[in-house]
């Protein structure tokens, strides 16, 4: 098989020669000792490109300013104009490369989600060619995901961040609904747009990590997750797409909900500490239903040896690839560590030729 087609065939629930192997690729910026690593991702793995869909939206009426914040760090402030008035966030660049941070959030009360939701859906408009240009240049060695940006639960958090969304989804639960319907209702008008220009049959959405446990329990997940993503899912569907859905954290409680809301691919269904599903119990649920995409956690491969990689990578095909199908093995995050490439480098080589050379 080619790798185009070993990871569509996993993406369609079909049987595999052998698993996919893959890693999401966000390395630290301007950082050379990922040079080698790299390279090899890009000669022995299953590829994989997100286009990013709101290119194909007007952009929402926003002025930005930056500003000195400290020796470290610069600050950026965002402004959305709206009917009803003025919202604005603020975000923390580092100077020194590392991730950002959230200062303030768009929404900070019921009056500002009120604000927000008065305005119009972004219009659709220009030129899709750039997806069917990446497809070309990929060619074999992969696919190109249309990448949806959050999902509507997922983009309400954002709005309020984690703590005030938390609070929000108790006492003012209208308006979170009316925030994800609005989103909903976007991503609806954008998917059809992108299935008329013959954009897919690959689409990703994230967001979902944001609203499961411990900080929300499964009615909310059911609420604001299954309840507004799965009719764009079902759109996809009809067309004859398939969707990869991001899902950090204790998945194990409302997996089943991302099976039947219509997830195609799921990464990285975690196990503990940092989530709490092996790959067993993930298997058991996805069979049949979903693939599964991970799920060694991406903090090991800086911290263990080959050795322990490789039986890892083993013990993951052994649980969830018995019927040689519906598996991606994967690192849970992108390598992140600045300056670490060649630190990291021979796990990852361990995780790639164990996966490429294993005949079942």
């Amino acid at each position: 098989m080619t790798r185009r087609e070993r990871l569509s065939r996993c993406y369609f629930h079909q049987e595999q020669d052998r698993p996919a192997v893959y890693s999401r690729s966000g390395f630290p910026p301007d950082d050379p000792s990922y040079d080698a690593l790299k390279a090899y991702f890009a000669e022995h793995t299953e590829l994989k490109v997100d286009w990013d869909t709101r290119a194909c939206e007007t952009p929402l009426p926003t002025r930005r300013r930056r500003e000195p914040h400290s020796e470290d760090w610069e600050r950026e402030v965002i402004t959305l104009e709206t009917p009803a008035g003025p919202l604005e966030s603020s975000h923390l660049h580092s100077l020194k490369g590392e991730p950002g941070r959230h200062e303030s959030y768009f929404l900070k009360s019921r009056e500002d989600a009120e604000k927000y939701l008065a305005l119009a859906l972004p219009e659709l408009h220009g030129d899709v060619s750039t997806h069917a240009r990446l497809e070309r240049e990929m060619g074999d060695a992969g696919i190109v995901q249309a990448y949806l940006a959050p999902n509507p639960g997922g983009s309400a958090v954002e709005l309020f961040g984690s703590e005030l969304f938390a609070i929000m989804s108790v006492t003012d639960r209208d308006v979170i609904h009316a925030l994800c319907e609005r989103r909903k209702d976007l991503l609806l008008k954008r998917v059809k747009f992108l299935l008329s220009q013959d954009v897919g049959p690959f689409f990703c959405l994230t967001g979902e990590e944001y609203i499961v446990p411990p900080l929300h329990g499964p009615r909310d997940f059911y609420d604001f997750v299954v309840k507004y993503d799965k009719p764009i899912l079902d759109l996809i569907h009809e067309a004859g797409g398939r969707v990869h859905i991001h899902c950090h954290g204790s998945i194990k409680r409302v997996i089943n909900g991302l099976a039947e809301m219509g997830t195609d691919v799921l990464h990285p269904f975690e196990p503990p500490p940092q989530g709490n599903i092996t790959a067993a119990e993930a298997k058991a649920v996805a069979r049949g239903r979903m693939s599964l995409e991970g799920n060694i956690q991406i903090d090991r491969m800086y911290r263990c040896s080959p050795e322990e990689i490789w039986r890892e990578t083993l013990a993951l095909i052994r649980d969830a690839f018995d019927d040689h199908r519906g598996l991606t093995v994967c690192p849970t995050a992108s390598p992140y560590m600045r300056g670490k490439g060649e630190a990291c480098f021979p796990a990852f080589k361990a995780m790639i030729d164990t996966v490429v050379d294993w005949r079942g």
